[in-house]
């Protein structure tokens, strides 16, 4: 409360409007509307002069940023890459697990063999449960995980060095962020 009080106090009373600044210094609004605030201050103030006024307040600008990404580090897109394709491979073992039991506790593997039986192509005894069993649906999808947190980091690490070969040639992305 002091400051707001030392703020009122340094402009006669009344509390000075916070203005959004931007970075580049350049105005969010045109030369006509600058006027037109002028104008506004100018008939809203009684005996202070436009000048000291608009001298004291300038036009709202707000902040604006130009990045650009020209490099990405290959090692650390490979740690990222590597990290998530584990989680993502964590999530399918555990999917799978799920998706089994729900199978399993469904009748699924029961119905699929008496149909089998039904139609007489039942050769020697075929047990689907056997065949597709926790341990072997589990085993399966933690080599093909496996496989994939390979495949996935290193096709990362080959798009990241693309990247950074084409930014070098084209200077890369260039985003602008800004306050509204």
């Amino acid at each position: 409360m002091s400051e707001n009080n030392n703020r009122e106090q340094s402009h006669g009373g009344q509390s000075a409007p916070r203005v959004a600044r931007s970075a580049s210094s350049q105005p969010l609004i045109g030369k006509e509307q600058i006027k037109a605030h002028e104008g506004v201050s100018a008939a809203s103030t009684s005996g202070v002069k436009v000048r000291d006024k608009v001298a004291r307040r300038s036009a709202p600008r707000a902040r604006r940023m130009s990045l650009s990404l020209t490099r990405i580090d290959a090692w650390s897109a490979a740690k990222v890459a590597f990290m998530l394709s584990i989680a993502v491979g964590i999530i399918q073992v555990v999917a799978a697990a799920l998706l089994w039991t729900v199978l399993d506790v469904a009748g699924v593997f029961d119905q699929v063999a008496q149909i089998v039986s039904s139609t007489g192509l039942d050769a020697g005894g075929f047990d689907l449960a056997n065949v597709l069993s926790l341990s072997t649906v589990l085993s399966a999808v933690t080599i093909f995980s496996i496989v994939e947190v390979v495949l996935i980091t290193l096709l990362v690490v080959i798009v990241t060095l693309l990247y950074n070969v084409v930014s070098t040639l084209v200077g890369g992305v260039h985003v602008t962020l800004g306050d509204d």
